[in-house]
């Protein structure tokens, strides 16, 4: 159901798209920075990789040192950002089991339907971190944690 297909190993998805309204990135800073050139005017671009931003630093109510550092190591996404009209911000990623069991319903019922790549068994979790670093993975890399009978 996708309106564009990107090969990101043809084509560079910053050279493809743009206008959108909201970028979720989880990729490394080069990734970061070109997202912010997808969004319209007005767009946000929300991370998980960092790096974290004044408000993270506040609502984790870090001492002021770390929230000089924080702001400082946020300053050049931030500034570029506003430069181009788009607001940035910093999502901390933490286990929480209310969401995960509302996810594990999702899927149950079928609204969520996650792609798994392999399957490993423990004893092969090397393999596995392994076959997620060649990035040749097309989906979740799942390690099974059950043991055989």
């Amino acid at each position: 159901g996708a309106d564009v297909v990107v090969d990101y190993k043809t084509q560079e998805f910053d050279k493809v798209l743009s206008g959108y309204d909201l970028v979720l990135n989880s990729q490394d800073p080069k990734t970061l920075e070109k997202s912010l050139g997808v969004l319209k005017p007005g767009g946000w671009l929300i991370s998980i990789s960092g790096p974290p931003d004044p408000e993270f630093a506040r609502d984790f109510g870090l001492n002021p040192f770390l929230k000089l550092v924080i702001r400082l190591l946020s300053r050049g996404v931030r500034n570029k950002a506003r430069s181009l009209g788009v607001r940035y911000s910093f999502l901390f990623m933490r286990a929480d089991g209310r969401q995960l069991g509302e996810i594990a319903s999702l899927i149950e019922s079928g609204a969520i339907r996650p792609v798994v790549d392999k399957v490993f068994p423990f004893e092969a979790t090397g393999d596995a971190l392994a076959y997620v670093e060649s990035g040749r993975a097309k989906g979740k890399v799942v390690i099974n944690m059950e043991q055989k009978s």
